[in-house]
């Protein structure tokens, strides 16, 4: 039940989760390379490119489509029904945009307009859809750095929505979308209009685009308190990284301005991704402290490499102000060792 407590915020009785992003990675990762590839090609996205379709016969390369298809949405079901025998706590899992290649390109966006070609992918995909919510694993997907919503080139936005909406017909075949945020899809707000700009697409996205589009503090152009600005308009995933980087600040999770990013999702649970600098980037002899930004700066460590995400969640300082948020946050923890990184953080918390 979602109901208003004394202090205007919505009260929320749901399972607390922490999650990784797009693949699977197997635990003993000592093991010989080619070994590790066969253990986790089955769980993971193929990809092609548009120059080897550009460059086949058309019927050669629409054969290696439809195999990604079957690849790709045989490694999703095999993903999610590995996130759901794990611990509730750990049932979250965003899916990778390769799912389909090549969907918005001019030249192959017509084979998935075919009719056998999309009953086949409503079909599948929802099944999958089917088994994320018995196995009560929780979605979402990011589109990447090249969905610019808010360019000030009417090309790029018209580009970006197409992007976007290839991964609502995603979410359309795997029955969510239907009501707010019963799925996430999130971008940053990235281009040069900002937050308007954010908000003239949003009536041009369909009911099911709209329904999961949650938008991200940047570490560049448009932080935090732009994204503030949309609270109203749009939920908001809090990345707690990519503050740090912009400002040097360790927001608390009893923040003023967390309780505006909680109530942009309207009594669902909130998402926040998580993050460190990577490990080879800034000091890591000191585990259990905090690095201070200030510090790095004046240094000489730069910026720029300080954004780069870490292989695991190494510090554990960080770990323990981010267990912080998850009373109130589910936790998306974008690190390059995946789940390795996100059971990492979990384990922290059980130890505890």
């Amino acid at each position: 039940m979602l109901c208003l407590n004394s202090n205007n915020r919505w009260n929320v009785t749901l399972t607390k989760r922490i999650g990784f992003a797009c693949k699977y990675l197997h635990p003993d990762q000592t093991q010989p390379v080619k070994l590790l590839e066969e253990i986790q090609r089955p769980f993971n996205e193929k990809a092609t490119t548009i120059t080897w379709l550009d460059n086949q016969q058309r019927g050669v390369a629409e054969q290696r489509l439809s195999d990604i298809i079957d690849h790709n949405t045989q490694a999703l079901e095999k993903l999610i029904r590995y996130v759901g025998s794990l611990p509730s706590e750990l049932r979250m899992v965003r899916i990778g945009s390769g799912q389909l290649p090549a969907y918005t390109h001019s030249n192959w966006n017509y084979f998935y307009r075919d009719g056998s070609v999309r009953e086949r992918l409503e079909r599948t995909y929802s099944s999958i859809g089917q088994i994320a919510r018995e196995l009560d694993v929780r979605l979402s997907m990011h589109p990447g750095q090249f969905t610019v919503l808010a360019s000030d080139s009417p090309a790029i936005v018209e580009r970006s929505l197409e992007e976007f909406e290839y991964h609502a017909d995603i979410i359309r075949w795997m029955g969510y979308g239907q009501k707010f945020q019963d799925f996430k899809c999130n971008v940053h707000i990235s281009g040069r209009q900002g937050p308007d700009g954010i908000r003239a697409i949003l009536p041009r996205l369909s009911t099911e685009a709209r329904n999961a589009i949650t938008i991200e503090n940047d570490e560049n152009s448009w932080g935090l308190e732009a994204s503030l600005d949309l609270a109203r308009d749009v939920p908001l995933v809090l990345d707690i990284h990519h503050h740090w980087v912009k400002t040097g600040e360790y927001i608390e999770a009893n923040d003023e301005r967390i309780k505006h990013i909680i109530d942009s999702w309207r009594g669902v649970r909130p998402v926040l991704h998580y993050s460190i600098s990577r490990e080879d980037v800034i000091p890591t002899t000191t585990t259990n402290v905090r690095p201070d930004y200030s510090s790095l700066l004046s240094q000489g460590y730069k910026k720029a490499k300080m954004r780069a995400h870490s292989d695991y969640c190494w510090n554990t300082a960080c770990n323990d102000w981010v267990l912080t948020f998850w009373e109130d946050f589910d936790i998306m923890v974008e690190a390059k060792m995946k789940n390795l990184a996100s059971t990492q953080l979990y384990n922290q918390w059980v130890e505890k």
